[in-house]
């Protein structure tokens, strides 16, 4: 379809913007996506959802914002900018929030946008903070770091790539109940749905004992520049064991090491106004270091017919 053939070859998507993706939970948000063209040829999409009188870059996407072509240029982006806030704005809708796609998913530079939503006025309303690493870059790892995989060498503790999510789900929802009190943002039948749909850009890589007992793992989806940690969890022996750390680092030094980015995710709550320091003390000390995502609010008054 020619949606999925525009994601396909533009500078800054991913395969969470193919259909197939963006549509496992078509029942929790109206979409309003949208396709802006030229004389019948897609110049940008825009994944999107109405949520009351806003257009929001899509509710079921970490990151979004306008998607485009290797011919995207920063005079042409306004002039697509234009035109997605006079079509919103005539369609009812009272504001845009707007999700950018953060720099290190880019093939190449894509943040036309960014200058866009800078002269409409846009204001900066969330900003997350991810830490992201170059895995051929050398960082040093905390001693901290270095004393948990020893652990977990000592303990005989193996990695391996995994197909087993029902058996890590469990691990991962209760951390996240103890933890922080939440539940992962999808259930075990979406993440299964969508590792059937998309095996080779969400993996699961887990440590497991001599007895082969879970004791750590990580959901990755893979993207062409990034790693992405999506989740990733550990037992209590696990954590006594370094079990999360060997997992880690067998997928920094070995699996994507050739990848140009590994990206841990965000450490903050309440739209970035909160920051986790423990968690995000525990990314950097493998050597990620921050990288922001920020999302924008526009105010449509002015655009409509």
């Amino acid at each position: 379809m020619a949606w999925d053939e525009f994601v396909h070859g533009a500078k800054n998507a991913t395969f969470l913007f193919y259909r197939d993706y963006m549509d496992y939970h078509a029942g929790r948000f109206h979409d309003h996506s949208l396709i802006i063209e030229r004389d019948g040829a897609p110049l940008a999409l825009l994944p999107a959802n109405g949520s009351d009188e806003v257009l929001e870059s899509h509710g079921g996407l970490t990151y979004g914002g306008l998607i485009v072509g290797d011919g995207m240029s920063t005079v042409l982006m306004e002039e697509v900018f234009t035109a997605v806030a006079r079509y919103a704005a005539n369609a009812g809708f009272l504001a845009l929030f707007y999700k950018t796609v953060p720099a290190i998913y880019h093939r190449c530079p894509a943040e036309e946008d960014r200058y866009a939503l800078f002269r409409a006025g846009a204001e900066l309303v969330r900003r997350d903070v991810l830490s992201v690493l170059r895995p051929a870059s050398g960082m040093p790892r905390q001693q901290r770091r270095r004393r948990a995989l020893g652990k977990a060498v000592k303990a005989g503790l193996v990695v391996v790539e995994d197909t087993g999510l029902a058996a890590f789900w469990p691990i991962l929802e209760a951390l996240l109940e103890t933890r922080h009190g939440t539940v992962p943002v999808h259930t075990l039948d979406e993440i299964e749905t969508l590792h059937h749909r998309f095996p080779a850009q969400i993996r699961l890589f887990t440590a497991r004992d001599e007895a082969a007992a879970l004791q750590a793992g990580a959901v990755i989806y893979e993207s062409p520049c990034v790693a992405h940690v999506q989740y990733m969890a550990t037992t209590a022996a696990g954590r006594s064991n370094g079990a999360l750390d060997l997992v880690l680092a067998h997928l920094i030094d070995d699996v994507f090491a050739a990848k140009p980015w590994f990206d841990f995710g965000i450490s903050n709550e309440m739209d970035g106004r909160v920051l986790n320091e423990g968690l995000i003390s525990f990314k950097e000390g493998f050597g990620a270091r921050a990288v922001v995502h920020d999302f924008y609010r526009l105010d449509l008054a002015g655009y409509g017919a």
